[in-house]
């Protein structure tokens, strides 16, 4: 993709943030004191920032961060896999060994990367990649009759904060239930329904269509308790008939297909290490 253009006619840099394998704020890595390590500049021409004399000007400018401290010093040399390296507050390192893939589960599979009782699971779908010794493992859960988007990537970190209640990562579903749901049901799922395990509130829900004793709703929420928007709903006096996981945070399924694996692309990223403060 080419870049796009400054007001000065130079191009501007396109992010691409991915995390370190050590999550340092402050401080130097060894190759600061030892004089190796890699030229700034080079590392961010490498990660596809900008050509090497533009990320002269980045450091040049105060929008280059090294461990916290900005940098505006030419021929800091830096270790990718140790230091963390920001422009303009996202993040950036080179490290092609992380992964990050949108897959859209159907519904049937387990979100399992293995089933011991040989049923269809998500490590069947991506076997291949798992298969060449990429360890991927799913972020967060669909139950089997749930079709929808599931994050899977090799970076713990991403992984463990994208599932934390700390930083209430949203996702939107879309329910197919029994009944016609009104503007009341919907107030009712926003302000709170009792469950046997605490009182459970949509983050936000509307009706999409009604039909013939049926209704599409979207529902969207940031916790994740087990079965929670079925619960709800059931609770709620209305049955889920068919439910599907479409967007978590910025992520969206659009038009991938049931069974499809796509990479997670630059802006995604961004996004979601963002939102969970990488």
């Amino acid at each position: 993709m080419a870049s796009t253009a400054r007001r000065d006619g130079t191009p501007e840099y396109v992010p691409k943030a991915k995390p370190a394998r050590h999550q340092h704020v402050k401080g130097t890595s060894p190759a600061h004191h030892s004089g190796e390590g890699i030229r700034l500049q080079k590392v961010l021409a490498a990660a596809g920032v900008a050509s090497r004399r533009m990320s002269e000007k980045l450091i040049d400018e105060g929008r280059v961060e090294v461990n916290g401290d900005i940098v505006t010093r030419q021929g800091v040399r830096v270790d990718p896999d140790y230091d963390v390296i920001r422009v303009d507050g996202s993040r950036v390192v080179v490290d092609e060994s992380m992964q990050y893939f949108a897959l859209n589960k159907p519904r049937g599979v387990q979100s399992t990367m293995h089933d011991d009782m040989g049923r269809p699971c998500v490590g069947d779908i991506v076997g291949e990649k798992v298969d060449a010794g990429q360890r991927l493992f799913h972020v967060g859960r669909l139950d089997a009759a749930t079709q929808g988007l599931l994050l899977l990537t090799n970076d713990g970190e991403l992984a463990n904060r994208l599932i934390h209640p700390k930083y209430g990562i949203k996702k939107t579903y879309l329910a197919t239930v029994l009944g016609e749901v009104d503007k009341k049901d919907l107030r009712r799922l926003t302000q709170g329904i009792e469950l046997d395990d605490g009182t459970a509130r949509a983050d936000d829900a509307d009706i999409i269509d009604v039909w013939q004793g049926r209704s599409l709703v979207k529902v969207v929420l940031h916790e994740g308790r087990k079965h929670i928007v079925r619960r709800m709903l059931k609770a709620a006096g209305f049955p889920v008939q068919e439910l599907v996981r479409t967007k978590i945070h910025t992520v969206q399924l659009g038009e991938q297909t049931p069974g499809t694996l796509r990479a997670l692309n630059r802006s995604e990223l961004t996004s979601l290490f963002n939102a969970v403060d990488m």
